[in-house]
């Protein structure tokens, strides 16, 4: 798991709740909800190191190979 930096964040009020609704709605928590956000926009914007992305890509594509081979062995 990739380590996680801590930090305080303000935010207005009524977007707070903007994002609150949003993020029950796509069923994340708020955390999650303006993490995916932010790092849609990096990526978006060309900021997002694709290293990183391409590491995660390839540790999903294992995992679901493992799974796949364990479903095909039940």
């Amino acid at each position: 798991m990739s380590q996680k930096k801590r930090f305080l964040l303000r935010l207005d009020l009524e977007l707070y709740e903007v994002l609150e609704k949003w993020s029950a709605d796509e069923l994340r928590s708020v955390n999650a909800q303006i993490e995916y956000l932010l790092t849609e926009a990096a990526r978006k914007t060309g900021r997002w190191k694709e290293k990183k992305r391409q590491k995660d890509t390839k540790r999903l594509k294992i995992d679901t190979q493992i799974q796949n081979k364990s479903d095909d062995e039940s």
